[in-house]
């Protein structure tokens, strides 16, 4: 009966400890890099092109350099 209650205690890991953790840090840091990534384009970049091609498919240049004429911005006009 007393021999179940006993437990051993697993031994520390002595060799490689440096390089296990490091593997695990650089799993997770790649891991996290990569879905911060994609989150940013998604939320950010995506949206961004949105507002410029929007902008864009109504932007008239010639109505905007007449504007900037009318207003004396130019020295040659």
């Amino acid at each position: 009966m007393a021999d179940k209650a006993v437990s051993t205690v697993s031994k520390p890991q002595m060799r490689g400890l440096l390089n296990s953790v490091i593997k695990r840090n650089l799993i997770v840091a790649l891991t996290l890099a990569g879905l911060s990534g994609f989150a940013f384009k998604q939320l950010v970049g995506n949206e961004r092109k949105r507002k410029y091609a929007e902008f864009y498919r109504n932007y008239d240049a010639e109505k905007e350099f007449e504007e900037m004429r009318k207003k004396g911005l130019f020295q040659s006009c």
